[in-house]
């Protein structure tokens, strides 16, 4: 088909076009669900194999390289793993939260049935795996890390499920996305109400009084991205010193985004529009009609377009590597490990199963095309795969380094065994599909 359309000439003019050839299959892979999912994989198990190796030494010391950053007499000292969690995070749970809005707003949590079934099988994968978890850890001290199960990682859950590609229907696809994104909101809830430290209330005010511009901003349609990066600067370091949890202020930065577009899109690349021309007019004809779809973006898209490869190529790389490294030498399965793994290997699937089943039978959802019970259980075992925010809720959890060893121990069994569990389940359950 390329080689076809590069033969065309514009306005039967005898200068051909010729166009880009088509993306190579490992340019395709690059850009897929699936190497997200891989890389993120292999940076949690370099930092696995560096903090297990004789250089977990190093390891540890670039974890806590301090970086300091002074402006007009004040600063911030923090460690490279603080900077991190607290500082890039931010911009993921940003993306996290303008992916919310967007589905919410115009995606598949617009429609109420399937907002339905996404949210009640969240709601069961979010209770059943905490439930777990509390009655393995009953009122010790591993109890307060209740909240780890309860997540699903999109990034590695879609980068599993793609890899089976066609064998599995569409509409499970959509659910699982879905679901991850309405399990990210109920874990950035979690986060803000019962992981926070003491509360600074004049921080507060300041985060509540710079959101409320944010939103005033917003509310006027103001487009310019920068006005929105420059004051959600100043927003994050007010949430920082609030005692609310850093990349909250992601959140509430991505809430006042505006989703709306400036004008319609109106352009044509046919008839009178488009004269006879050659190579270098269509160009210029092309340019122009890259601009208008540029200007025919709302900010929420344009900026989700913007941050969405940094934070799929490089925060949650960095993060897996700089969380992921967990010392076996010594570690106990404590009940915080059993927990954890039993959250997210029984509850989640359990929780995710219950939940769409109640919406279904009380009339209020209906399973997507193409997708039955069988398959559903296969998207609750991926769904299993906490890992990014499973460990981020752990490192909020627990100040003991035993506890926070057996906690992040917990995350990488249960994630591992989960995506085995689902992607094997899945095969068996499609083997025979055309």
């Amino acid at each position: 088909m390329a080689q076809q359309m590069s033969s065309l000439t514009p306005g039967g003019s005898g200068a051909p076009v010729v166009l880009p050839p088509d993306p190579s299959p490992f340019a395709q892979f690059v850009r897929s669900q699936s190497f997200a999912g891989l890389l993120l994989f292999l940076a949690a198990a370099l930092a696995f194999v560096l903090a297990n190796s004789p250089l977990s030494g190093a390891y540890e010391a670039l974890r806590h390289l301090h970086l300091g950053v002074t402006l007009g007499g004040r600063g911030l000292d923090l460690s490279l793993e603080h900077w991190v969690n607290d500082g890039l995070m931010a911009v993921f749970f940003l993306l996290v939260g303008l992916e919310i809005k967007r589905e919410l707003l115009i995606g598949e949590l617009a429609n109420p049935r399937r907002a339905a079934l996404a949210v009640a099988g969240a709601l069961g994968g979010m209770a059943v795996p905490a439930l777990l978890y509390a009655a393995l850890n009953g009122s010790g001290p591993g109890l307060h890390g209740w909240g780890i199960p309860m997540a699903t990682d999109i990034a590695f859950s879609l980068g599993i499920l793609a890899l089976l590609g066609s064998r599995v229907p569409v509409g499970l696809k959509v659910f699982l996305t879905a679901l991850a994104i309405v399990d990210d909101l109920g874990a950035v809830i979690v986060i803000a109400l019962f992981y926070t430290s003491e509360l600074n209330f004049t921080a507060m005010l300041g985060a509540a009084l710079t959101w409320g511009a944010l939103l005033l901003l917003g509310r006027r349609g103001v487009r310019r991205l920068g006005v929105y990066a420059a004051l959600g600067v100043v927003l994050w370091l007010f949430v920082l010193g609030s005692g609310l949890h850093a990349t909250i202020a992601g959140v509430l930065l991505a809430l006042a985004v505006p989703l709306r577009r400036a004008a319609p899109l109106a352009v044509s690349l046919s008839g009178a529009a488009v004269p006879d021309a050659d190579n270098e007019r269509l160009g210029i004809h092309l340019q122009r009609a890259e601009a208008a779809l540029e200007r025919a973006q709302s900010p929420l898209h344009r900026l989700e377009h913007a941050l969405h490869p940094y934070v799929t190529y490089a925060i949650l790389p960095l993060f897996a590597f700089m969380n992921a490294g967990v010392a076996v030498g010594g570690a106990t399965l404590g009940t915080v490990t059993l927990g954890v793994v039993a959250g997210l290997v029984l509850g989640k699937p359990l929780g995710v199963l219950g939940g769409a089943w109640l919406a279904v039978r009380a009339g209020l959802a209906a399973l997507p095309e193409g997708v039955n019970w069988s398959l559903l259980a296969g998207a609750g075992m991926l769904a299993g795969i906490g890992f990014t925010v499973s460990l981020f809720v752990a490192n909020l959890a627990f100040t003991d380094a035993t506890l926070l060893t057996e906690a992040k121990l917990g995350v990488l069994i249960g994630t591992l065994c989960s995506a085995a569990l689902g992607v094997a389940w899945l095969l068996l359950r499609t083997r025979r599909a055309p």
